[in-house]
């Protein structure tokens, strides 16, 4: 295991562990003795789109984000990764070059497992055969919800929920309000399936609603029941 400086060996074990609980003895020795460790900087490639996935990948400390490159070259970011979250492994399972890019959003640590071991532990433990199979469920469930939301609903209403999203996957900071992810308005407009000028001019109008407080890239939640409101109107 390669040996990085802000994470103990044990703490990313019980990391893993704990998603695949439980395990026997002999499968975390088997889990401990195939896992790299590696550390991205941001806006680093955790993977390519079209590279052959050899491995499934925890995010142990960090935030990453899922893009696909679109029309015009341009990257739509799908979905976000957060802390302890399991991913890059559909690809594996559909017989598919990874059809997405993970890219860092801050400094993050990944652990990694090769493919072949995890679909040996599979056969042995069925738990980890559920949990894999739960979060594929999970994602495509709400994956089939952001598609019909971020084509059916109007600007308002698509920027509000990324803002709720983003709150939800990642918490607030300790005053109560800020979000714990600083992103840049292309990257917001990104998700909201927008252009970045109408993500400026949408985030000014929720600011001098009250709605939200904007400082650079920190965007605090200042009435989250509005927020909701107008993400659930559309």
């Amino acid at each position: 295991m390669v040996k990085v400086k802000e994470i103990s060996k044990e703490k990313i074990e019980d990391i893993i562990f704990s998603l695949w609980e439980p395990l026997t003895d002999n499968e975390k020795k088997v889990i401990s003795e195939n896992i790299t460790v590696e550390e991205y900087n941001k806006n680093d490639y955790i993977y390519k789109e079209l590279e052959i996935p050899e491995s499934i990948k925890w995010l142990i400390t960090g935030k990453v984000k899922i893009c696909k490159s679109g029309a015009m070259g341009r990257d739509q970011i799908l979905r976000t990764i957060r802390q302890s979250e399991i991913f890059s492994f559909r690809a594996y399972f559909a017989e598919d070059d990874y059809l997405t890019s993970a890219i860092a959003f801050e400094h993050s640590i990944v652990a990694s497992m090769p493919m072949k071991l995890v679909v040996k532990l599979m056969h042995q433990n069925n738990n980890v055969c559920m949990q894999l199979i739960k979060q594929l469920a999970i994602e495509l469930g709400k994956a089939d919800c952001r598609t019909i939301n971020l084509t059916q609903k109007h600007i308002r209403g698509r920027l509000a929920e990324t803002l709720i999203i983003l709150k939800d996957r990642y918490g607030i900071e300790a005053d109560g309000y800020t979000m714990s992810i600083y992103l840049s308005r292309e990257e917001l407009a990104s998700m909201s399936n927008m252009t970045t000028s109408n993500a400026i001019r949408t985030l000014s109008a929720f600011a001098a609603e009250k709605i939200i407080a904007i400082d650079g890239r920190k965007i605090k939640i200042i009435n989250e029941n509005e927020l909701k409101k107008i993400s659930e109107n559309g």
